[in-house]
């Protein structure tokens, strides 16, 4: 048997291997199933809680009926409004298998609680009803606020049994083994996600016989000698991906959708976009016939207004609160090694445009002139990411701020001139960006940030590579909501002093 070197690679003719059933999903949709269950019962909970709290505090023991024509006093209206409430959740697929652990879980339970309590406002001025408006005021935020943080304790539990090996899907790839192999691949870099690739089938070819290596286990590849329903038991498929639609053709697209349909298994057709939000796609369809829609990308309206009082305001604010920490920081640079307090050095920005860029002084005066010599010493000087390992240039007091990224603080007088944001590309040097290809530079297309994705994905762990494809998704998919984030993840990952340097 021709075993490949890769983590991730196809085996051929397997000889004496058997085909055994490499894993089981059975236990894997029971125990989803009851992690839905009990998630449902923690909602249920956390409105009985809020909607009884609600009455109490703001009407006590008095409470009065809600429109005298129906005779309906608060308790019993509470009780239908957590059932009813509970119910919308459910209707609204807060608690689908393809929602729970998602980004689209909060954003669901936001839209349903709004509409929960705007159709009650509506019904109310409609039927006239005498309902308190402050009972509403109070169990609208309260309820709201229970559901997102239980939800989010069970998100929490959900990540560390799914690393744990539990409650991982099982998915059957119907395509060419390379298709499979490079979503094996994403799915073994995010395994938080919960999806593993357990079979390969290819509809409309013979193949048998052969193995596709996903790291410590091999793969089932097989052909159109085996059903569909065949091959998802192989598997022990919950999902099923469909890679390349060219082997099935339109009609075979459809007759897949109703054979899984009667297996209760999922469908979901790849448009190999991995590197594309989910946000900027879409479904068009014409003549009747559905295209899968990608928006532009958005790195234009990186510069529009919103994103710029967004910057200014919140860099005032860092600036106000950090000021007892910039007054103490320069106080024991300058009484801890001679030199300038603050450190300017040239970095590219918008569009190319060189500006100074302004950091509290880390290392000892004249650094830079060893620059070279350092990165020649360890092999380093023809490659992007300028970083010297142990760097013997750092002074004691800058290898502390610089653990706290706390010398990066000054860079929030950059932001308030103009030159950089708090979120963005890092800026780089004009010689790291002299080695940038065609894709790299389009990273230049908006301002270089005080944090990036990059940062709170490893910081300085990460290869040049893998900066650059983060850097590049945050540049095509960028929204404020995505800015807030990791604002939030970068102040985690400085107090874990994750990849500092």
């Amino acid at each position: 048997m021709a075993v490949d070197d890769r983590s991730i690679g196809i085996i051929g003719p397997s000889g004496g291997l058997t085909w055994p059933r490499l894993f089981k999903a059975e236990g894997t949709r029971a125990a989803r199933r009851q992690y839905a269950r009990r998630v449902a019962v923690t909602d249920l909970l956390v409105l009985l809680v809020v909607i009884i709290s609600s009455e109490y505090i703001w009407l006590g023991g008095n409470a009065g009926t809600i429109g005298p024509q129906l005779g309906l006093g608060y308790t019993k209206f509470g009780v239908l409004l957590t059932f009813g409430w509970w119910l919308a959740l459910r209707l609204g697929g807060t608690r689908n298998r393809n929602v729970l652990g998602s980004a689209d879980e909060y954003q669901r339970i936001v839209h349903v609680t709004v509409t929960v309590f705007g159709v009650i406002a509506i019904v109310t001025l409609l039927m006239n009803f005498n309902l308190s408006r402050g009972y509403l005021a109070i169990a609208f935020p309260l309820g709201l606020i229970g559901l997102l943080f239980t939800r989010r304790i069970w998100r929490r539990w959900r990540r560390r049994e799914i690393l744990r090996g539990r409650l991982v899907e099982n998915v059957l790839v119907v395509g060419q083994p390379e298709n499979a192999r490079e979503i094996a691949g994403w799915f073994t870099n995010h395994p938080a996600e919960g999806l593993r690739v357990t079979g390969v089938w290819r509809p409309v070819h013979a193949t048998e016989s052969q193995w596709l290596r996903v790291g410590e286990n091999f793969v089932p590849i097989m052909g159109q000698a085996r059903s569909l329903k065949s091959a998802v038991k192989m598997a022990g498929a919950d999902a099923v991906i469909v890679s390349a639609t060219d082997e099935l053709g339109h009609h075979g697209l459809r007759d897949l959708t109703w054979e899984l349909e009667s297996a209760g298994i999922e469908m979901l057709v790849s448009p190999n976009l991995v590197a594309v939000a989910g946000s900027r796609i879409g479904m068009r369809e014409v003549a009747g016939m559905p295209f899968v829609a990608v928006k532009e990308p958005t790195y234009a309206e990186a510069g529009n207004w919103p994103k710029l009082v967004f910057d200014w305001c919140g860099a005032m604010a860092i600036l106000l609160l950090s000021s007892p920490i910039l007054l103490a920081t320069a106080a024991a640079i300058k009484l801890s090694s001679p030199g300038p307090v603050f450190y300017r050095q040239e970095r590219i920005g918008r569009d190319g445009e060189p500006f100074q860029m302004i950091k509290f002084r880390s290392m000892r005066v004249g650094a830079d002139a060893d620059l070279a010599r350092l990165l020649e010493e360890q092999g380093t000087a023809g490659q992007p990411l300028f970083k010297v390992e142990n760097d013997p240039r750092i002074t004691g007091v800058g290898r502390f701020i610089r653990r706290y990224s706390i010398d990066e603080l000054p860079q929030l007088l950059n932001v308030l001139h103009g030159d950089m944001s708090l979120v963005g590309p890092r800026p780089q040097r004009e010689g790291e960006v002299a080695l940038y290809d065609q894709t790299a530079r389009r990273r230049l297309r908006v301002r270089p940030g005080m944090t990036g994705l990059w940062q709170v994905s490893g910081r300085s762990n990460l290869s040049w590579e893998e900066a650059i494809a983060l850097d590049m998704h945050y540049v095509e998919n960028w929204t404020l909501m995505g800015d807030l984030q990791i604002l939030v993840r970068t102040v985690r990952a400085v107090v874990a002093k994750d990849g500092a340097v």
